[in-house]
């Protein structure tokens, strides 16, 4: 008799730390599962930027970069309507060597702004590429360029004072 209690003791001590084991690597997999989540959360959003940087990263050309900043800002305070972008059409007519070269920056212009919903990071973008290929006066020029599209139009738009102050300052201008 006494064997058999030792036997069924030591089967409930098995028991018992079986089933401790048991939840203990359940535990250890639910922990796993939250880090592998949480890593996935966080490769999918670094992907989500730089899918929302890629029209930007894809232009190479200054007319190009031009037009779709401007766009961008103007973009920022509505929806840019046929008048708005005759005058952005108009602008880039001045900067660009052919028609064909006009549309072709301004239909990528509007699709990359719709593509990137915040303005700052075209400007983050844009700007230091433009600073880069523009002399101090075709980068004056620029400001300009974006002044007459946001007074012609529909209506004349109000630039944000820290749109145009970050701007100036990527593009290389001293500011106070």
């Amino acid at each position: 008799m006494p064997i058999l209690i030792a036997i069924l003791g030591l089967l409930g001590a098995a028991a018992i730390w079986w089933y401790r084991l048991k939840y203990m690597s359940d535990a250890a997999r639910e922990v796993a599962d939250v880090v592998g989540r949480v890593q996935g959360n966080l490769r999918r959003k670094k992907l989500r930027n730089q899918a929302a940087l890629s029209p930007l990263t894809a232009i190479d050309d200054p007319v190009v970069a031009a037009a779709t900043l401007i766009t961008a800002i103007v973009a920022e305070q509505g929806p840019v309507l046929p008048k708005r972008e005759g005058v952005i059409r108009d602008v880039i007519a001045q900067i660009a060597e052919s028609p064909k070269k006009t549309d072709e920056a301004v239909v990528y212009a509007k699709w990359a702004a719709a593509q990137v919903d915040d303005t700052t990071i075209v400007i983050d973008k844009l700007a230091p590429f433009l600073r880069g290929r523009l002399d101090p006066h075709e980068r004056d020029d620029l400001l300009s360029m974006l002044n007459r599209v946001a007074q012609g139009g529909e209506q004349s738009l109000k630039i944000p004072d820290q749109r145009m102050l970050r701007l100036r300052q990527k593009l290389g201008f001293e500011v106070n």
